[in-house]
């Protein structure tokens, strides 16, 4: 199996200018690397496959001969993905110019005040939300048994239970289960 190093070559080009449009702010250049990736993927595929032959439902070649269907399903596949997702990327631009004549996201209070917090205030949040475990034998995380969602019934409380579901009688069974007729 003979692969060209340009067809590999251009795929991690690709890739590379792929990963990179996509980590802008702007919607369109992260459209403009998602059909990179595509194209990459698309390309990958295509050296994956091999060398061309004939088409597998062509009649009575050799299998030496067919080439591998597989890649080609997965290509089309791809083609399909990348074209649906694309689709909607151009919704969420178009969305976003008629929002704010821009397509590019800012940043909000939530993400200014979590890049200035300090590592000093990660590590004491941190040991505020770490669980002590105090009582090794506890089977629970709640801490009353009139809090927990489910109750336990044991055979002593059997005769405190009410029971209100229907009860089939041989009458209503019918001729399947062999009341009726």
């Amino acid at each position: 199996m003979d692969v060209s190093l340009i067809l590999i070559v251009i795929m991690a080009v690709l890739f590379a200018c792929g990963v990179y449009a996509m980590l802008e702010r702007s919607l369109t250049r992260v459209l403009i690397g998602f059909l990179l990736l595509g194209n990459a993927t698309n390309l990958l595929l295509l050296i994956v496959m091999g060398q061309p032959g004939v088409a597998a439902f062509f009649g009575a070649a050799s299998t030496d001969e067919m080439s591998d269907p597989l890649p080609q399903a997965l290509t089309l596949t791809a083609i399909v993905i990348t074209f649906a997702i694309s689709a909607f990327l151009l919704a969420l631009i178009y969305r976003s110019w008629q929002l704010g004549q821009a397509d590019t996201f800012t940043d909000d209070e939530a993400d200014i005040a979590v890049r200035q917090r300090s590592t000093a205030a990660e590590d004491t949040m941190d040991d505020e939300t770490e669980i002590e475990d105090e009582d090794d034998d506890a089977t629970s995380d709640f801490v009353g048994v009139d809090t927990a969602p489910i109750t336990i019934v044991t055979s002593r409380d059997f005769a405190r239970v009410r029971d209100d579901a229907p009860v089939d009688t041989p009458d209503d069974r019918g001729p399947a289960g062999g009341g009726g007729a």
